[in-house]
């Protein structure tokens, strides 16, 4: 099966790729194995070409599951993953790391080769810019592996428009991923025009909102223990119940187009711009079916804008970061 397909870079991918990160980690007890090779074989099979992974994702039990059940199949796809962040073990336990050092960013791709059961790894990105290390010093680094053939193009998941400028003048950026969807609308300020103007992929996670725009999120007390939707302020108890006050009108928009809701997000951004990618991710076969069908809506000018002033940075209620996880990133914010 074929899907449409966007640019990112040398490469054509599928114009919805797959995020495969809540197949191992965040969203509290992930699936079983064997569900998380039938999603993945499922996507490949249903026209999926862009898989996106992470160092940091279960500690690397997500690479490991992508190349344990992908690897065999590596020239049908192309494969995404990201370093700079990852786990590290302390005397208590595994923690996450941001670490942009030369050193640490090579042995976190060189780790991820071995995980993912591939030689070349096509998108590399820096999960996030550690501050503490100069942009150019990361990017150098992952640069040598490009040259080295371990890596085939450079991505930087969110940043500002002006460390996206200062990273391609040392390597050319081929994406940029940021969460970006109708209530995160951050890349909107400079990022999506400094993309453009590069010629750079934006990659859109979270795409649907962390499952809110899929009007699957009522009730945030049965959130799992360890869902990191917890401690994001639009998921407070209080936030969440004003920002379900905006489901009726966004669901009765949906019903007017004749899709779901998800795909209603997902369709919106497909028509924003065509060097736009988002990567839903999922762990139902039935969910990565309706999110692929979301290729199929089309969307009118009248409806884009009535969904826009709908959902917005000024309607949506709270953050989407606590305080400590904002301070990690560097995007622009309104």
């Amino acid at each position: 099966m074929s899907l449409p397909v966007r640019k990112i870079g040398p490469f054509d991918v599928s114009a919805i790729g797959l995020g495969c990160m809540n197949l191992s980690h965040a969203y509290g007890t992930p699936p079983s194995t064997e569900q998380g090779e039938r999603l993945l074989l499922a996507a490949l099979d249903a026209g999926v070409t862009l898989f996106d992974t992470a160092a940091l994702y279960g500690f690397g039990a997500n690479e490991t599951l992508v190349g344990k059940v992908l690897s065999k199949h590596r020239s049908r796809f192309t494969l995404a993953s990201k370093g700079g962040m990852a786990g590290v073990t302390f005397p208590d336990g595994v923690k996450r790391v941001i670490d942009g050092r030369p050193e640490t960013v090579r042995q976190n791709c060189e780790d991820s080769l071995k995980r993912l059961q591939t030689d070349v790894i096509d998108l590399y990105y820096l999960h996030r810019w550690d501050k503490k290390v100069p942009i150019e010093d990361s990017v150098g680094a992952m640069a040598r592996l490009v040259q080295e053939g371990k890596v085939r193009c450079l991505g930087l998941s969110e940043v500002s428009a002006t460390t996206l400028r200062k990273a391609h003048a040392v390597h050319p950026i081929t994406a940029v991923q940021t969460e970006y969807s109708l209530w995160t609308r951050n890349p909107e300020i400079a990022v999506l025009e400094a993309c453009k103007e590069l010629g750079a992929a934006f990659v859109a996670f979270s795409p649907v909102g962390r499952g809110f725009l899929c009007d699957a999120v009522h009730d945030v007390s049965t959130l799992d223990a360890k869902d990191i939707r917890r401690s994001m302020p639009r998921f407070d108890p209080a936030r969440h119940a004003a920002n379900m006050q905006l489901m009726p009108g966004y669901k009765a928009l949906a019903q007017e187009v004749g899709c779901t809701p998800a795909q209603l997000a997902l369709a919106w951004l497909l028509h924003k711009s065509a060097h736009i990618i988002p990567i839903p991710g999922t762990t139902s076969v039935d969910h990565l079916a309706e999110d692929l069908a979301a290729l199929n809506v089309k969307l009118s000018a009248d409806v884009i804008a009535r969904v826009e002033a709908l959902i917005n940075q000024r309607t949506v209620s709270g953050g989407r970061y606590s305080a400590q996880a904002d301070s990690e990133v560097d995007t622009e914010t309104f």
